[in-house]
């Protein structure tokens, strides 16, 4: 069975959007995985009563979530290491804190900001969505504008070292921006090699 160019080029692309979903869940298992650990550090470091030891009747018993016991303040900056897609060498480590994602860039990687897809998809098409959302929840009264998301791009000359997002107000953007500058930082170090 002979296949034309056009389906040839459809299988490529389905073949290469299969591995970057693997990839995808792959980096999302492993970040469970650390916030398991943290929690688990969390839980050990903090003092508290077996369940066994418990003399209580269950509906007498509260369990309060674990932000009302810990000030925004005491919240430790967690290192997140980015992996390149293909071989999983650490390019760039993330540091999340309540207010922001900074992704800094391993010394070694040297990427100019003008590499494809850093401002097409990671700046223009992901953040820029999560900014169009902000702004429109803005409007509408439900955050202020202080709190649009935002981001600031540090350099070395032309180079990348750091990048930092403000305000990325939901736990879930984290993953999902940490996820995507490991793609894109991978296909730009792809795109410089070739």
């Amino acid at each position: 069975m002979r296949f034309s160019d056009e389906q040839v080029k459809d299988i490529v692309a389905l073949k290469e959007s299969l591995m970057e979903q693997i990839d995808k869940h792959h980096e999302s298992i492993e970040m469970l995985e650390k916030n398991i650990i943290v929690l688990d550090l969390f839980l050990k470091g903090s003092s508290f009563t077996k369940a066994s030891q418990l003399e209580t009747k269950e509906e007498e018993v509260k369990i309060e979530p674990i932000e009302k016991h810990v000030e925004k303040s005491d919240i430790v900056t967690n290192s997140i290491p980015i992996k390149r897609v293909n071989d999983g060498k650490i390019i760039a480590n993330a540091f999340v804190t309540p207010d922001q994602v900074s992704i800094v860039l391993d010394n070694e990687i040297e990427i100019n900001a003008d590499t494809p897809p850093f401002k097409s998809f990671f700046l223009d098409r992901i953040i820029g969505e999560m900014k169009k959302k902000d702004f429109a929840e803005a409007e509408n009264g439900r955050i202020q504008k202080e709190s649009v998301i935002d981001y600031i791009v540090n350099k070395n000359g032309v180079n990348i070292r750091e990048i930092i997002i403000k305000n990325y107000r939901q736990k879930e953007r984290v993953n999902e921006l940490i996820n995507t500058a490991g793609w894109s930082l991978t296909r730009m170090l792809e795109n410089i090699n070739k």
